[in-house]
C-alpha cells in the first residue's frame, strides 16, 4: 500500500458568473493581457445576458464538491478554485494553508490535455501558489481520464439517456454526434487533444454497439483567419440530409456552462430547428455517481495504490505531464470566454 502523502483535493475550475454585474468583470479577467476588442467582448457578454447574467458552472461544480465530500466520506477535505472567478484559486489555496493542508490533490474539470486545458491550469495553480506565499499547500494535479472506465461509462449513460427521450421507431436512424471545444490547429499539433477525444468517443460508440458517429467542435474565438479544428457543429448538422434525429454529446465538457447553453442549446438547436432536425442534447457528466466515483478511484490510485484503470489502445496516463507537453502557443489568441 502507497504512503498517504496528501491532505486535501483541490476541484480546479474555469468559474463563471452568477449574476449580470458579474459578467464584464469575469470576461475582462478571462481575456486579461489578450488584444481582444473590447465590442468582441460585450458581444459575448449579451450570451451570458440571455440567461440573466449568470452561468450555471459555479452551482454545478457546488454540487459536485458536495458529492466529492460524501463520497470520501470525510477522508480528504474538498476545496474549489477557479482561474476567472470567485472563489480564485489564490483564494482556495489561502484557505487550505489556514487550515494547515499541506499537500493536495487536484482535480482539474478539463477530460482532455491541450494547453488551455492542461498546462495552463497548472500553470495557474503554481501562480495562485506563489501568490499565497511560502505557506501555500503543494498541488499535484490527478492524471487524465478520457479514457477512465467510469469516465466512458458515464457518457454512455448520458448518451443513453438522450436516445430515450426520441421516439422509439425513430431511434435506430437516429445520428450520433460528439462535440469538444475547438482550439487552433497550431495548439493541437502540439498535445494529444484530437487523438484522446477520438479515442473517449469511439470507446463510447463501441460501448453502445453503434459505429456510425460523428465527432466535431463548437464555440470556436480568435482571428477569423487562424485555422482552428472542425468541422463546426452547426456546419456538421446541415451534411445530416434526410435525418429526423440528433443526439448531441458535448463529451469535450464535464459541467454545464455557457458554451453549452448558448453554443448548443441555443444556437445549435435553434439551426437544426431550422434544418427540420430534432436535437437532443445529452447531458454532461455533471455529478454522475459514476463520474463522481471515478474522481474518488483516482484519488486513491495515489493514496493508497489502487490498479490504474483504462481502457482502450493507450493505457493511463501518467501522473505527471512530460516537460514538453501542451506548450504554449507562439501567439496565444483569446481564448473562448463561455464557460
Amino acid at each position: 500500500m502507497a504512503e498517504v502523502r496528501f491532505d486535501s483535493l483541490l476541484l480546479v475550475s474555469f468559474g463563471g458568473p452568477e449574476k449580470r454585474e458579474d459578467v464584464v468583470p469575469f470576461l475582462e479577467n478571462v481575456l486579461r493581457g489578450r488584444a481582444v476588442p473590447r465590442e468582441r467582448m460585450l458581444e459575448v457578454a449579451e450570451h451570458y445576458y440571455h440567461f440573466g447574467g449568470q452561468s450555471p458552472i459555479n452551482q454545478q461544480n457546488r454540487a459536485l464538491v458536495r458529492a466529492l465530500e460524501v463520497e470520501l466520506g470525510g477522508r480528504l477535505p474538498v476545496y474549489w478554485g477557479n482561474r476567472n472567478w470567485h472563489p480564485f484559486l489564490a483564494d482556495a489555496l489561502r484557505e487550505m494553508a489556514a487550515q494547515g493542508r499541506r499537500r493536495a490533490l487536484a482535480f482539474v474539470t478539463s477530460a482532455f490535455s491541450s494547453y488551455s486545458g492542461c498546462r495552463q491550469y497548472l500553470e495557474d495553480i503554481e501562480r495562485a501558489r506563489a501568490e499565497v506565499g511560502a505557506d501555500a499547500p503543494l498541488v499535484e494535479r490527478l492524471r487524465p481520464f478520457y479514457n477512465h472506465p467510469l469516465f466512458v461509462a458515464t457518457v454512455r449513460d448520458r448518451v443513453q439517456d438522450a436516445f430515450a427521450r426520441i421516439p422509439e421507431e425513430r431511434r435506430a436512424a437516429a445520428h450520433l454526434v460528439f462535440t469538444a471545444h475547438s482550439i487552433p490547429v497550431a495548439m493541437a499539433e502540439t498535445s494529444d487533444y484530437v487523438k484522446q477525444l477520438e479515442e473517449a468517443a469511439s470507446l463510447v460508440a463501441a460501448s453502445l454497439g453503434r459505429d456510425d458517429y460523428h465527432i466535431v467542435y463548437q464555440s470556436r474565438s480568435g482571428a477569423p483567419g487562424q485555422p482552428w479544428l472542425g468541422p463546426d457543429i452547426v456546419e456538421a448538422l446541415g451534411t445530416l440530409h434526410g435525418a429526423k434525429d440528433v443526439v448531441v454529446m458535448p463529451i469535450g465538457f464535464v459541467s454545464d456552462h455557457m458554451e453549452v447553453l448558448y453554443d448548443l442549446d441555443t444556437e445549435a438547436r435553434e439551426a437544426a430547428k431550422g434544418m427540420g432536425l430534432n436535437l437532443v442534447r445529452a447531458e454532461t457528466p455533471g455529478r454522475h455517481p459514476m463520474f463522481v466515483s471515478m474522481i474518488v478511484e483516482l484519488v486513491h490510485e495515489r493514496t493508497d495504490g489502487l490498479e490504474r484503470r483504462a481502457v482502450g489502445r493507450y493505457g493511463p496516463a501518467p501522473d505527471v505531464c512530460r516537460a514538453d507537453c501542451c506548450p504554449a502557443p507562439q501567439r496565444v489568441h483569446a481564448p473562448s470566454t463561455r464557460r
